[in-house]
């Protein structure tokens, strides 16, 4: 395609307009960064904290305490009872133990770390009253990367920063341009149509890369992130999520008239994918019920697929469900869009 075709001219003009946003350019490559590097030290890689015990005042309190003085897997204390029962309450200890024949152990049954406090003090207590085990077995420790919080993490926030940068670029700048009477303008001269709105789609393909590039390469480079699979899956991935996302801000934009009415509608639109679409916690964590829906979600689906080439080294043959998902989102949301985009 010549140089000066004005599809060239009005893509490179979506370009220059991105990169003349120092705002945008800090909340696409920048934030991301930065959230990632908080996150992935608070998440980081430790030893087990110590459970927190309760052992309720009375007789034979004194006496365990001093058993359980040396477990390295417990912090002990002895409380009067309201104390221990105010603070397992509010989830300050984990369990409170009462001495006595039989010891009773008091723990909220909802909470999994109280479970967990349970098998672990009840493990140490009978090893302090002399229980041996029948079986021996031998402990093998190991440190896997991909399976820490912050390799979880980075697949999320570059599906998240696809998501923001595709609504936003292209729903947001169309809306302002409709604002500020441009697109009327636009709308009277020789230009295609056609040619204006995909050049917003193509402008989004020239970020992309910089953005995945910039993203994943700060991860592995920061927190040794690995990454297993195929650059060329990877990137197919990134780019059907990207333009995915940039249908979808089209589509949002295509008839709304004011800045207010479409910063309305994005937070509409990917306040639940924040929330379902597993980027800081697994969708898993969901009911069955609601996993048909969340599956279908295009930041589930992209995230899914950007986790599973990075971390697992899955090819794209093995992607076909979320691909043929982000590819419907496309083509039906950039379909509507142009059928019923607004210009005046």
């Amino acid at each position: 395609m010549r140089a000066h075709h004005p599809l060239v001219q009005l893509t490179l003009a979506r370009f220059r307009e991105f990169f003349r946003q120092p705002e945008t350019v800090f909340w696409v490559f920048a934030f991301p960064i930065l959230l990632a590097v908080a996150l992935g030290i608070a998440f980081r890689n430790r030893p087990p904290d110590r459970v927190r015990v309760a052992i309720q005042a009375g007789a034979g309190a004194d006496s365990l305490a001093a058993r359980l003085a040396g477990a390295q897997a417990l912090r002990v204390e002895v409380l009067d009872s309201a104390i221990a029962a105010a603070r397992l309450r509010t989830g300050r200890v984990a369990l409170v133990i009462v001495p006595g024949e039989p010891v009773v152990y008091r723990f909220d049954s909802t909470r999994t770390e109280s479970h967990v406090a349970r098998l672990v003090a009840d493990d140490e207590v009978q090893r302090a009253y002399g229980r041996r085990d029948p079986r021996a077995v031998r402990e093998e420790k190991i440190t896997e990367k991909g399976a820490r919080y912050i390799d979880f993490l980075l697949p999320g926030l570059l599906g998240m920063n696809l998501m923001g940068t595709g609504l936003w670029g292209v729903g947001f700048a169309v809306v302002n341009m409709r604002v500020r009477k441009l697109l009327k303008r636009l709308v009277a001269s020789p230009m295609r149509h056609s040619h204006f709105l995909v050049s917003f789609a193509l402008a989004r393909l020239a970020t992309v890369a910089l953005e995945v590039t910039f993203l994943i390469g700060a991860g592995m480079l920061i927190f040794g992130v690995p990454f297993r699979g195929s650059v060329v899956a990877f990137a197919v991935v990134a780019l059907a999520g990207a333009l995915a996302f940039s249908g979808l801000g089209l589509l949002i934009a295509s008839r709304t008239q004011t800045e207010e009415g479409v910063n309305g509608l994005m937070n509409l639109v990917m306040m639940p994918m924040w929330i379902l679409s597993g980027t800081f916690f697994s969708a898993a964590n969901f009911p069955d019920v609601m996993q048909p829906f969340i599956k279908v979600l295009p930041l589930t689906a992209l995230n899914d697929a950007l986790r599973a080439v990075m971390l697992d080294g899955t090819g794209l043959a093995a992607l076909a469900f979320p691909l043929v998902v982000l590819v419907a989102w496309m083509v039906a949301t950039f379909t509507v869009a142009l059928k019923i985009f607004r210009w005046l």
